[in-house]
């Protein structure tokens, strides 16, 4: 009897392992399925964790707009928007869509490979304080691991200057629908100042900030209410204690539909009894500033001193 139940039970034991070898197959099957068919260069890379030839990569210098995803799995891992050239012979990023790649300990003991959170898939190594950017981060990706999926994205352009850039930044950067600001010079007559020399008030340049914005999400008319609220537009060449013409109030408008929205905004504070010193100019070349200007008070996590917000229209 005792010989029967041992027999029973092993073939039980039997049983519960078959069943759990189909079903660890067929979950298998099924993972391997939502996989694309790679070719074998992209196995090498993608699977055994090879590297392409730096500069063959057909994404290198795309400057399209989109998301980047995952060859094997199609997990979006970047957005356009976090790429730029780093001249090192492969796609890089500065950062990548929340929770989509994962960081783990090269092989060779001495970098961090980056992979597909979702499928575990090579993308290639990430470098930390290079300063290529302000994130101080470099994804260095091959081509070869990504996909592209390209977008339509509706931008336009807009230059303010209102004094010290940093505040002028932090004010419309916060604005939803402003998709990128930098802060720079333009107006002037120098070619390529730098801070030094726009600082003397000789070269003709205000301190100034460039708007990337997408109209369908905030208007220009908007913006530039936001430029007017968030200084005084009645000081002439300065702003609170900031003195000299490159602290000027000027709009450099791009089309003349942008020059028709400020004069009326400008009409609107006068008739209030506002003696509106604001210039209006065509956009000139816009030359950004030094990196240690940019985000100033997002990097240092302090607010503007002569940028604080009025209600005027």
């Amino acid at each position: 009897m005792r010989h029967q139940g041992r027999s029973r039970q092993f073939s039980n034991l039997l049983s519960i392992l078959s069943l759990g070898f189909i079903l660890f197959t067929t979950i298998q099957g099924q993972d391997a399925m939502k996989y694309n068919e790679l070719t074998p260069e992209e196995q090498r890379v993608i699977l055994h964790k090879g590297t392409e030839r730096p500069f063959s990569g057909k994404y290198e210098h795309n400057e399209e707009d989109g998301t980047y995803t995952c060859k094997q799995c199609d997990a979006p891992l970047y957005r356009s928007t976090d790429k730029f050239d780093a001249n090192c012979g492969w796609p890089s990023f500065d950062d990548e869509i929340p929770g989509a790649v994962k960081r783990v300990p090269d092989a060779d003991g001495r970098r961090t490979e980056i992979v597909c959170a979702n499928c575990g898939g090579h993308l290639g190594h990430v470098f930390i304080g290079e300063q290529f950017t302000s994130k101080n981060t470099r994804h260095c990706v091959n081509s070869i691991s990504l996909n592209f999926e390209p977008v339509e994205v509706h931008i336009e352009h807009a230059i303010f200057a209102s004094g010290c850039f940093w505040g002028v930044e932090y004010q419309l950067q916060k604005v939803p629908g402003v998709i990128s600001t930098k802060v720079g010079y333009t107006g002037g007559h120098v070619a390529n100042p730098t801070y030094k020399q726009v600082c003397t008030g000789r070269t003709g340049h205000a301190e100034a900030v460039e708007v990337i914005f997408d109209p369908t999400l905030v208007s220009y008319e908007d913006l530039a209410k936001i430029f007017f609220e968030t200084h005084d537009p009645t000081q002439v060449n300065g702003q609170g204690p900031d003195i000299g013409n490159q602290y000027r109030s000027e709009i450099f408008y791009f089309s003349e539909e942008q020059k028709k929205t400020a004069k009326e905004l400008i009409k609107i504070l006068e008739n209030k009894g506002l003696k509106v010193a604001t210039k209006l100019s065509p956009a000139m070349t816009f030359y950004e500033g030094e990196e240690y200007h940019q985000d100033y008070y997002k990097k240092s996590g302090g607010t503007p001193y002569c940028h604080l917000y009025t209600k005027r229209f």
